[in-house]
C-alpha cells in the first residue's frame, strides 16, 4: 500500500495492458504494482462511474491512480478534466492512459489539496481508505473548499470500510444522498450547501 504514503521508487515494475468496457466505451489501460487496483478496473471505481449524472463543467480526479475515473469522465461527457495524486508512478501512468484513450486531461501532483488552486463543478473519487480517518476526512470534508457553489462531490465507499459512518459525518456539511448500493459499495453524492 506504499502508493498511499511515497514514491517509492524500489518497486519492482510489472506494467499490465487491461481492455475494458465502461457504459459500453472501451478503454484501454496500463497499471503496475505501486498502483491501486494493479489487476484492472475494481467494481467501487465501475460502480461508481455507472452511476455518475450527466457532468458539465469542470471536473477533479482525486487520487486519480492509473487515471480510469478521469479518462472514463473525460471521454464520456468532454468536460475539463483535472487529475491528481500523490504517487508519481500513478501520474506516469495516468498521462500514458490518456494518450492511450485519445484524451485531453490536465494531470499533476498534489498532496491532498495543496496543489490546486481553483474550484470545481465536481470531484469524483475512489478515496484511499486505508490513509486512516483524519487523512480520509480531510480529503472528503476538504473538497468543500474546491467545489464551485453547488458543487458535488461523488465517491465510492465499502460498507466494510465504514460507509454508514463516513455518511453520517458528511451530512454534517454537504447536502449528500446515498446514490446506490451495489455488493456493499455505497455510491454518495454530496453537495456544497
Amino acid at each position: 500500500m506504499s502508493y498511499y504514503f511515497s514514491n517509492d521508487e524500489t518497486i519492482k515494475t510489472e506494467e499490465k495492458e487491461h481492455h475494458v468496457m465502461i457504459q459500453n466505451i472501451p478503454f484501454v489501460f496500463l497499471t503496475d504494482h505501486g498502483v491501486f487496483s494493479k489487476k484492472g478496473l475494481d467494481f467501487g471505481t465501475r460502480t461508481l462511474l455507472e452511476n455518475l449524472p450527466q457532468l458539465k463543467g469542470e471536473v477533479l480526479d482525486f487520487g486519480c491512480g492509473y487515471g480510469p475515473i478521469g479518462i472514463f469522465i473525460q471521454k464520456k461527457y468532454s468536460v475539463t478534466v483535472d487529475m491528481i495524486d500523490i504517487n508519481k508512478r500513478s501520474l506516469g501512468l495516468a498521462s500514458r492512459n490518456a494518450l492511450k484513450n485519445g484524451v485531453q486531461v490536465h494531470i499533476f501532483e498534489s498532496n491532498i489539496y495543496q496543489n490546486i488552486t481553483k474550484k470545481y463543478d465536481y470531484i469524483v473519487t475512489n478515496p484511499p481508505i486505508r490513509v486512516g480517518n483524519t487523512i480520509l476526512y480531510s480529503i472528503l470534508l476538504g473538497a468543500k473548499e474546491y467545489l464551485k457553489d453547488n458543487g458535488q462531490l461523488w465517491f465510492v465507499i465499502h460498507k466494510d470500510q465504514g460507509a454508514k459512518t463516513v455518511f453520517l459525518k458528511i451530512k454534517e456539511v454537504y447536502d449528500a444522498k446515498i446514490v446506490i448500493k451495489n455488493k456493499g459499495f455505497y455510491v454518495i453524492c454530496a453537495c456544497k450547501r
